[in-house]
């Protein structure tokens, strides 16, 4: 067998099941891609254990046995202080589907969440949804349309929908479940989870305590699959100016590299102004010779001092813009915008100043009514692998970010949207109950920021990520947003390596880079997995077309009254110049 490359490397090679109509793939633990007659039903099914930090006790597989009705996948982790030990039971009856998790925990243990969670697909966004509540009583709803900033629908115990022809409901039980909108942190899915965030968490599992919980999903087939569109074809239209691009300053530990070539027009750091490390990472960022676009998060007293100092530095360092956020809500309030402004002012110094968040579209999206209407733009960050690690969910986040860029842009207010940085893992636990590692060095030999936050991901040195890059520039790339910022300089989350060698997504960075200065033309993926997008510069038009499909693709791009076909590879990207 041929070794797997760093891209499948998320999990362990799938498994398909099937019982009469009904099918799914076995990733680890994880229940995915319910099918009923081969059409989905849901994203998966999966049991998880959560600590009191959000952080995810991942399950050691201790056995698998499949029968013609019954598949057992026996689970235990040993992780964040947990000790559980289970099994989750999934049993095909005709038209029913019944998956148990049946777990005891050995200690004492901490939790926020453990139990069954259910992740239904995006493309139900604006469906019709039936909700029974644990009293009895019914209510008739809709899986937003919009991303919710907060919970659609609470007190669940059973869910009835329809889609691709099938009538399909779930039951729950072992405890009340509610449902929250994943498209926020850029998943491709609605999830119904239990306990109630409503109640007080973390909540203690005692030695010996039992865990049992079940989802039943039942289905109807009314009417015939519906028909999808042309998969191989994506109308471009101009729009405006293409954004800027440019990457993160790198977190990672001194020694920098030598000589490196800017990345993009504009380089991104992120300082904070509780650690003592700031003004050297500064100072490192300010080396690579490109505008800053400078993000602080103020400390947690009266932050007059150190933001006089930071903006007395400003100048010197080349910054072009400046955002501040509470070091708490991780948002610009007003009080972080007001403070910020003073400082700039009683330096003397006239720059721009956004506001939003640091972390994920969430907080954007919960807190927008804190952002100051007077800043001068809207700035959020993403990463597709917040709640899972798989590479399906890398890939299907792509749609999700289109849908996120649209949002924002129509929040902003005809001010510019800048997002970034794009990473795939989190560079900080925004829903952390402890503090955080911090540097305490003045000097960067230990780095700072994400290098003790947050963590690295294997596929940064993967040659599919530079295909995943141009489509997620792509997606994001719509009317409105006017910087894009991807990873970082170098480093174990940067677009080159800790000695400055280039990494395949480097490629990409500087393709996307090549597109400035000209007119967007952006479009939508037919289908999420093959993206284009470009720029009409006096020498033609020139196009970056993505596809993250594990297939060759072949895809008609229409601009006007111009049509191409190009093929692309699986899982690369391609350049093309169109005459003017």
């Amino acid at each position: 067998m041929p070794a797997r490359s760093v891209w499948d490397s998320s999990h362990s090679p799938a498994e398909a099941w099937a019982s009469g109509s009904w099918s799914l793939e076995l990733r680890d633990d994880e229940l995915a891609d319910v099918r009923f007659d081969g059409r989905r039903v849901l994203r998966s099914i999966r049991a998880v254990v959560r600590d009191r930090d959000w952080n995810t006790a991942a399950f050691a597989i201790d056995g698998v046995s499949a029968e013609d009705s019954l598949l057992e996948v026996r689970v235990s982790t040993t992780e964040l202080g947990a000790d559980i030990r289970g099994a989750v039971r999934v049993i095909a009856l005709g038209d029913t589907l019944e998956v148990t998790f049946d777990a005891v925990s050995a200690t004492e243990f901490l939790t926020n969440r453990t139990g069954l969670v259910v992740l239904h697909p995006h493309q139900l966004a604006g469906s019709a949804l039936a909700v029974v509540h644990a009293n009895g009583e019914s209510e008739q709803t809709v899986f937003p349309a919009k991303i919710s900033p907060h919970q659609p629908v609470f007190d669940i115990a059973s869910l009835a929908w329809r889609d691709d022809g099938l009538g399909v409901a779930v039951q729950f039980e072992g405890d009340v479940f509610e449902m929250e909108d994943q498209r926020n942190w850029s998943d491709a899915s609605f999830k119904t989870y239990s306990r109630p965030l409503g109640l007080p968490f973390p909540y203690a599992l005692s030695a010996g305590e039992r865990v049992l919980q079940r989802v039943t999903v039942s289905v109807t087939e009314q009417a015939a699959p519906r028909r999808s569109g042309d998969p191989d074809r994506i109308t471009l239209l101009p729009a405006g100016p293409f954004p800027a691009i440019g990457v993160g300053a790198s977190t990672a530990p001194d020694p920098a590299p030598e000589s490196l070539e800017p990345s993009g027009s504009v380089l991104l750091v992120e300082l904070d102004l509780r650690t003592p490390t700031w003004i050297a990472a500064l100072e490192r960022a300010a080396t690579a010779g490109l505008p800053l676009d400078v993000r602080v998060v103020l400390p947690d007293g009266d932050p007059t001092t150190v933001l006089l100092d930071l903006a007395s530095r400003l100048r010197a360092a080349g910054a072009i813009r400046v955002a501040a956020f509470d070091p708490v809500l991780h948002v610009t309030d007003a009080a972080a915008a007001a403070a910020l402004r003073q400082a700039l002012a009683r330096a003397d110094v006239e720059l721009p100043i956004l506001g939003g968040t640091r972390s994920h579209f969430t907080e954007l999206n919960r807190e927008r009514d804190r952002v100051p209407d007077d800043v001068d733009g809207i700035v959020f960050a993403t990463t597709p692998l917040f709640h899972t690690v798989g590479t399906e969910q890398l890939v299907e986040s792509l749609a999700v970010q289109r849908l996120i860029a649209r949002q924002a842009v129509a929040g902003a207010a005809d001010r510019d949207v800048v997002v970034g940085p794009v990473t795939l893992r989190a560079r900080f636990n925004n829903v952390a109950t402890e503090p955080e590692l911090r540097p305490t060095r003045l000097d960067l030999r230990d780095g700072y920021g994400a290098a003790f936050t947050g963590a690295a991901d294997p596929r940064q040195s993967a040659p599919e990520l530079a295909a995943w890059t141009v489509a997620s520039a792509a997606a994001l790339a719509v009317p409105g947003v006017s910087a894009l910022y991807f990873f970082e300089e170098w480093g174990a989350r940067g677009i080159r390596s800790s000695s400055g060698e280039p990494l395949p997504v480097a490629q990409a960075v500087r393709a996307l880079a090549e597109l400035e200065g000209g007119e967007l033309l952006w479009g939508d993926s037919p289908d999420g997995l093959v993206w284009a997008l470009g720029s009409r510069k006096p020498e033609g038009d020139i196009l970056l077309v993505a596809n993250v499909d594990r297939r060759a693709r072949g895809i008609a791009v229409e601009i006007g009254e111009v049509r191409t076909t190009i093929e692309v590879p699986a899982l690369t990207c391609v350049a093309r110049v169109l005459g003017s």
